[in-house]
């Protein structure tokens, strides 16, 4: 009964009704529109509020403790590792070629900051407290699985080393000087430098309006989604279910973590979150550099239209009623 009760407190919740809206009005070739210029300012806007108020967390706790330390080595490792899962996968149960395999497979073993900050807002809706260095395992979680999904395509077909070699420098400039994760990264430390008095001075701008400002990004994130769902038609039931039992794979495996580090509720919950999301980001803009033979037309709408919607509406909720049941 209680974890039918959240479901229906996130589907009401402000920021999701206007990604339903955005869905519906997509769908309905509606002329509703958010420029591109204020979808990229909204992104900003949230990545700055989350890095800034993550840092802000980190200098308002006493020491760098070891519980730290095993929560972003095993977030590192995990996004090394879970692309071979999928990969696996995606291999034993569907017919895709190789290098659009490891393309995928490469997206469900990084994040979506999206999805992050959505379960940011949810569990602040609920009053849950949960410790900011979670920030840090963010940032650092982009990088590993892209590595991954590269040694995967270069194991599979030799050639594509050949075709990445002309492009490296191009492709560690995307995977090290990413806005996203430069911003995300450089507010965290702003926020640990200022502490305090810092977030007193940014409360007005970073504080107050985040939630409005969330709620306007995911109505823009609804008409994105509704544009890629054409595709689906050419999917495979196999292919679209592994959008779905993929991120719950990563629910376990981030619960189990979880678990053995002894993570609270609310920082359990965004480990598992981060573990069971889908990057459509940073990961696909470098897919698409590296592997330009991987099909762009599967990996993008299966992370964008499959998995994202699936833990935003369900996904989260359901990760938090976990970390109920089995951490402290």
């Amino acid at each position: 009964m209680q974890i039918i009760e959240l479901f229906i407190q996130n589907l009401i919740s402000p920021p999701i009704l206007f990604f339903i809206l955005g869905v519906i009005a997509g769908l309905l070739k509606s002329d509703l529109n958010v420029p591109d210029q204020i979808s990229r300012y909204l992104a900003i806007y949230l990545m700055m509020a989350i890095g800034f108020k993550g840092g802000v967390a980190i200098a308002e706790t006493p020491d760098i403790n070891s519980q730290i330390i095993y929560t972003i080595v095993a977030g590192i490792l995990t996004g090394f590792a879970q692309p071979f899962l999928g990969y696996t996968l995606l291999r034993l149960t569907t017919k895709l070629d190789s290098s659009t395999a490891a393309a995928l497979s490469a997206h469900y073993g990084s994040i979506s900051m999206v999805t992050f900050v959505t379960a940011v807002s949810f569990l602040n809706a609920n009053e849950i407290i949960y410790a900011g260095y979670i920030v840090a395992v963010l940032a650092l979680m982009e990088a590993p699985a892209i590595l991954s999904g590269l040694f995967i395509a270069h194991k599979a077909e030799p050639k594509t080393i050949q075709e990445t070699s002309k492009t490296s420098s191009r492709l560690s400039r995307e995977i090290f000087t990413n806005g996203a994760i430069l911003l995300l990264s450089g507010s965290f430390l702003i926020g640990w430098a200022s502490g305090t008095s810092g977030m007193e001075k940014m409360n007005g701008f970073l504080i107050e309006p985040f939630h409005g400002i969330l709620a306007f990004f995911l109505l823009d994130m609804g008409l994105v989604v509704s544009r890629q769902i054409h595709h689906l038609k050419e999917f495979s039931i196999r292919l679209v279910l592994f959008g779905i039992y993929m991120p719950l794979i990563g629910a376990c495996i981030g619960l189990v973590i979880s678990r053995l580090i002894g993570l609270d509720i609310g920082t359990g919950t965004l480990f598992i979150v981060l573990i069971a999301s889908a990057s459509y980001i940073a990961v696909t803009a470098a897919m698409q550099l590296a592997l330009p033979k991987a099909k762009a037309a599967i990996y993008i709408p299966m992370s964008l239209a499959i998995t994202f919607p699936f833990n935003i509406a369900i996904g989260i909720p359901l990760y938090y009623a976990l970390a109920q049941l089995f951490l402290e």
